[in-house]
């Protein structure tokens, strides 16, 4: 296993400023994974620490490894002793492009696939129960890098969501059967500027007390809405003025209200979680926006890529109106700090304590001070194909996944500070699940746990 350490040692004061940081800042717990990256989508738990150093091809580090049929980059997400994935099932080989490349046009596959979920036991990989949502050719094609199921699924314990694109919304029970469906209609998402070239679907719903929220930014009648957890029930259906996005919603709880924050192009919003009604919205930035807003801090952070623009932001959550200003790189009193050029375009940035990071699908990543947006690094992690999946963090270190299936562990401090590149011996497009210090993949074959046998 190729293990090495970015030679950069930080001078005594500053290492003690982010140990104070560290021990004085939020620590981030999650006590289940029950959505895209976690509660609140921060990517964190601090419970334990993860290994730092495992090779699969090896065996090292591997408490165990699932075969999981069909092609998926849908996240497993982890409630009690329950881990739930999804996937998309055809007798062929399901075709994947990894790498960074400029084609826009559609796989177009006429093979029946089977859209399943998949319950397994924690403790020991084996398949619990297994669930087919649906049968038959495609509604939609996809990207070569995409898959026909990208949508991370949600749970509250009680209820597992999934939302298969064109397939449809469902909702099953804990032991695998169904509660409810709904016929969202096709989800025609791709390049706006090219609307023949059909990239599938990616959003995934979330879970917030008894509603669940869709976030459906496709080429004709966008919209966000909420659904009744226990019945499926429409209870409001907000019309959005944007081009097609990959973005998942994030219920933030601050600033005196709770809203559904919304990445996009033309409209990053924030929307009442009761009503629906918009509160206040942004236009302009990357013309593709993929990744998902989080809270850091106090702040609201979003980013997006693509086309002239790439910016990092950070939007006070009491934001209200038209918060657009004049030039891409201006502040205003929603707006806390902004880099118009320092932003993702498909990772969902993290943050620990007083730092916040990007990772750009070339690798490069770059550390800010969330409260005042000063960059303190901007360096690349390591020359390959490109990095899809966004990352996670046991508080004390970050992991970035590139699509080969490389893991590259970095320090959480203001420093660059690379400690291992470990190996899942797969591709590796999907966002791994963190929980009580065990880091649970789901590659191009299998679901794999990753931890240290008898506890961490």
């Amino acid at each position: 296993m190729n293990r090495f350490v970015h030679q950069s040692s930080p001078p005594f004061h500053q290492l003690a400023a982010w140990l104070l940081s560290a021990l004085l800042g939020p620590a981030l717990t999650a006590e289940q994974w029950p959505q895209f990256r976690g509660p609140g989508a921060s990517g964190v738990d601090s419970t334990r620490p993860a290994l730092v150093h495992w090779n699969v091809p090896e065996g090292e580090g591997v408490l165990w490894k699932t075969p999981i049929p069909g092609l998926s980059h849908a996240s497993p997400v982890i409630w009690d002793n329950r881990i739930y994935v999804l996937t998309a099932v055809t007798e062929s080989a399901a075709a994947l492009k990894v790498g960074l490349y400029g084609d826009i046009g559609s796989l177009n596959e006429r093979d029946p696939h089977q859209w399943r979920v998949v319950a397994l036991d924690r403790d020991d990989g084996r398949i619990v129960w297994d669930t087919q949502l649906h049968e038959g050719v495609p509604r939609s094609r996809r990207h070569p890098k995409a898959s026909p199921a990208n949508s991370t699924p949600a749970t509250d314990g009680t209820h597992i969501v999934v939302l298969a694109g064109s397939e449809g919304l469902n909702c099953l029970g804990r032991d695998g059967s169904r509660i409810w469906q709904r016929d969202l209609g096709p989800m025609d998402a791709g390049y706006f500027r090219d609307p023949g070239a059909q990239w599938g679907f990616a959003s995934s719903p979330i879970i917030h007390g008894d509603r669940v929220l869709v976030q459906c930014d496709v080429q004709t009648n966008a919209f966000l809405a909420a659904y009744e957890i226990a019945t499926g029930r429409e209870l409001w259906r907000t019309p959005r003025q944007d081009v097609p996005t990959w973005s998942t919603p994030t219920v933030i709880e601050a600033g005196g209200r709770t809203q559904v924050a919304v990445n996009g192009w033309r409209e990053t919003a924030g929307y009442d979680l009761q009503t629906g009604r918009r509160l206040w919205h942004l236009n302009g930035g990357g013309d593709i926006p993929v990744p998902t807003p989080i809270l850091a801090g106090d702040l609201m952070i979003f980013t997006s890529a693509h086309g002239a623009l790439r910016p990092m932001r950070a939007i006070r959550p009491e934001a209200s109106g038209d918060i657009t200003p004049a030039e891409p790189g201006q502040t205003n009193a929603a707006i806390a700090w902004v880099h118009p050029r320092q932003g993702n375009y498909m990772q969902t940035p993290i943050a620990v304590g007083d730092w916040l990071w990007g990772c750009a699908d070339t690798g490069v990543l770059t550390c800010f001070n969330l409260r005042t947006g000063e960059i303190q690094y901007s360096e690349r992690l390591l020359s390959g194909p490109g990095y899809t999946a966004s990352p996670v963090s046991d508080g004390r270190n970050l992991y970035f996944t590139s699509e080969t299936g490389d893991v590259i562990v970095v320090a959480v401090r203001p420093e660059f500070s690379v400690l291992s590149r470990n190996l899942l011996g797969e591709t590796c497009l999907a966002t791994p699940a963190l929980l009580d210090g065990v880091l649970y993949f789901r590659t191009r074959n299998h679901l794999m746990a990753i931890g240290k046998r008898g506890g961490s």
